[in-house]
């Protein structure tokens, strides 16, 4: 069983910045699939950013260009750096940890983009 801790959320302005953080347990993180979702208010879950074991990454397109997933496999965490953020930003994002048709989930972390 892999445990997600997320971190890194907060308050920030329109247009600034934040960097998440995922730490997992274990000891195979680095052949997991991470992701980060997140989930706005009264809205399904969506996913913003994918990192294979390999290091190829996607991103929905609300968000690309602004953030940028990466991965420490010697630390066992993932993180994903947001730039330019805006209000419809705001929500609680997820990290999600996929193998073997296996999902894990960490319990979020709130990230509200406000003036």
């Amino acid at each position: 069983q892999v445990q997600l801790v997320e971190s890194g959320g907060g308050l920030v302005q329109p247009g600034g910045s934040l960097r998440l953080s995922c730490a997992a347990s274990g000891n195979i993180f680095s052949i997991y699939t991470m992701s980060w979702y997140r989930q706005a208010p009264g809205k399904q879950r969506e996913l913003v950013a994918t990192i294979t074991a390999g290091g190829r990454t996607n991103y929905a397109d609300s968000v690309k260009g602004r953030f940028t997933i990466s991965r420490e496999n010697a630390k066992n965490t993932v993180f994903l750096q947001m730039s330019s953020l805006k209000p419809e930003d705001t929500a609680n994002y997820y990290c999600n940890a996929h193998l073997h048709a296996m999902d894990h989930w960490g319990k979020g972390t709130l990230v509200t983009v406000s003036a």
